[in-house]
């Protein structure tokens, strides 16, 4: 079934991509996917894939050019600078490297006359180029901001000082102002991009999403929990995801070393990221086995992953709130896991726990005392979570999420194209 009437050329701009597993990378090629299935044509411009490990993926280069074409979707692939040991100047480096590299590409596919530009951000560095080519092309832009970079630096302390963080908001607001629709992924997303200024009638609401059937139907595995290295027997509380800066990690170490002498229960860690080296050295330094460690899990093992956890972290650092969100609490809620999310009540997380009462278990983040207390309270509650399952079944489905938000692309296009003929 078509949602969109008619077949758009579609130029998709994004550093993170499929194959990745997590976070934006995993959205935008389900995304991209969906847009193919419907019958549109869509070219990418992206990077190698590489997060959350920070490593290119077997069978890519990151100094090279390349590009697959596969029916109605053509990938290109550009250079980027992946840095080995991470730091604010690195990472600028980084980012600043592919929206170079890209540039060259990007603006090729003019002849191309695309209908619609969307660049996912982050990274913001790329979002001028994509205003030029779709204002070249007369394209409907939409900026679709997954983390809202300059909030997350500076509310993490990856960068200070009142001036640069002036002249980054102004940059931000200029930016997002040059594009047609701006969309991002919450409620308190959205009232960030209000307070930058940003016109209501740009703003759209494009939630991530989960192929809720899937994770429904996924049951406890304990013959995955064995390849993994858990005992079966155990109650596992599970990390799963990008082990990075944002999340504050740590605290998840230490709640563990509070729980080492109960023997029903082991920490699972699943994933790949900046700060596993340091969290790896911490279990050490604090002498405890019961933590697990393992890579991330292919895309059709997750559903029973998810399903043989008795209880779900989704953790974050207060200077995170709102900025970025953390994407793996969709498929926890589509798989009715019972999830400990650390966030104050003033944030999107907390007024979802606050609205849906037994979605989810809050606590205030960055106190091991009270992730602990809510380790004990989501451990022994009925699985599935039934709120959370029904939460997902309305709220969570790709193709309501996706037909939707393309039903107002649609509408906002043929506005725009009203426009440029009078």
């Amino acid at each position: 079934m078509l949602w969109i009437s008619d077949i758009l050329r579609i130029l998709f701009h994004g550093i993170n991509f499929s194959p990745e597993l997590t976070g934006t990378g995993k959205y935008s090629g389900e995304l991209v996917d969906w847009l193919i299935a419907n019958g549109h044509e869509v070219r990418v411009v992206t990077a190698p894939p590489y997060y959350p490990a920070w490593r290119v993926f077997a069978g890519f280069r990151a100094s090279r050019y390349s590009v697959r074409h596969e029916g109605h979707l053509k990938i290109y692939r550009c250079p980027i600078y992946i840095p080995r040991n991470l730091s604010t100047l690195k990472r600028l480096l980084h980012l600043l490297s592919f929206a170079l590299s890209s540039l060259p590409i990007l603006l090729r596919q003019w002849a191309w006359r695309p209908n619609v530009v969307i660049v996912v951000i982050p990274t913001l560095f790329c979002a001028p180029q994509a205003a030029l080519i779709a204002r070249l092309s007369g394209a409907l832009s939409i900026a679709h901001v997954q983390d809202f970079e300059v909030d997350a630096v500076f509310g993490l302390g990856m960068a200070r000082g009142r001036f640069i963080y002036r002249l980054a908001i102004l940059f931000e607001r200029y930016v997002l102002r040059q594009f047609n629709l701006v969309s991002t992924i919450s409620l308190g997303m959205l009232r960030r991009a209000r307070a930058k200024g940003l016109s209501e009638d740009c703003l759209r609401l494009l939630p991530n999403w989960s192929d809720v059937y899937r994770f429904q139907c996924a049951n406890r595995s304990p013959a995955l929990l064995r390849r993994i290295g858990v005992d079966p027997t155990k109650r596992v509380v599970l990390y799963s995801g990008n082990l990075g800066e944002k999340q504050g990690l740590e605290i998840i170490i230490d709640c563990a070393a509070y729980f080492q002498h109960d023997p029903r229960i082991m920490f699972l860690i699943v994933g790949d990221g900046a700060s596993k080296d340091r969290l790896l050295h911490l279990v050490q330094s604090k002498d405890i086995d019961n933590v697990v460690f393992a890579p991330l899990r292919p895309t059709e093992e997750l559903p029973d992953l998810l399903a043989s956890a008795d209880c779900h972290l989704v953790v974050q650092r207060r200077g995170a709130a709102d900025a970025v969100m953390p994407s793996k609490l969709t498929n926890i809620l589509a798989a009715g896991g019972n999830a400990v999310i650390t966030a104050d009540t003033e944030t999107s997380l907390g007024v979802l726990c606050s609205e849906f009462p037994g979605i989810a278990t809050l606590v205030p983040p960055e106190s091991v005392e009270e992730l602990v207390r809510g380790i004990r309270t989501a451990i022994d509650l009925p699985r599935p979570n039934r709120i959370a399952l029904d939460y997902a079944k309305q709220n969570l489905c790709k193709d309501q999420i996706l037909g939707r938000f393309f039903d107002e692309v649609e509408a906002s296009l043929a506005h725009f194209d009203r426009s440029r003929k009078e």
